[in-house]
């Protein structure tokens, strides 16, 4: 076999291997509804059934009105919205393909501080003490206490 053979068939073999590759995502992403992760409709959260008693909470919780899940969970920044909507769609989709997700699912310590920044981006006008501790350093943790705003009460 002369050289050129040999890279035309390493290419070949290359060129399959992306498209298998390519071709399986794109196939994982269409039945998983992964488009439907990119717009802010909460209906997209419960595309997966372990997020069910969340979607449900949040019907009946007193942020209903006022609040989409993406308003709290995720940064409101365009880029930093992505980049944690493609985390959570990572950590979510290999929990639920390997099921080795918590149950009940439990939030990360980064997605907290993604929530807890959310909190006092809409409500730092009325919590100016807080606001002025959390500036200082101080770690506010407005979930400690108002753990069913967002969720309505915890069973």
């Amino acid at each position: 076999m002369t050289r050129r053979t040999g890279s035309t068939l390493a290419g070949v073999l290359l060129a399959t291997l992306i498209g298998v590759f390519v071709g399986v995502s794109a196939v994982t992403f269409r039945y998983a509804e992964g488009l439907s992760y990119l717009s802010n409709d909460p209906k997209a959260c419960v595309n997966c059934h372990i997020m069910r008693d969340q979607f449900d909470g949040w019907q009946k919780s007193p942020h209903h009105a006022a609040a989409t899940c993406n308003d709290c969970h995720v940064p409101q920044d365009f880029i930093g919205k992505y980049y944690i909507k493609a985390e959570h769609g990572w950590r979510h989709s290999k929990g639920f393909t390997l099921q080795d997700f918590h149950e009940p699912i439990r939030i990360t310590p980064g997605s907290a501080a993604v929530v807890r920044d959310n909190c006092l981006r809409c409500h730092g006008g009325l919590m100016g003490d807080v606001v002025a501790a959390a500036s200082h350093g101080n770690e506010v943790d407005c979930i400690k206490c108002h753990a069913g705003v967002g969720h309505g009460p915890r069973r």
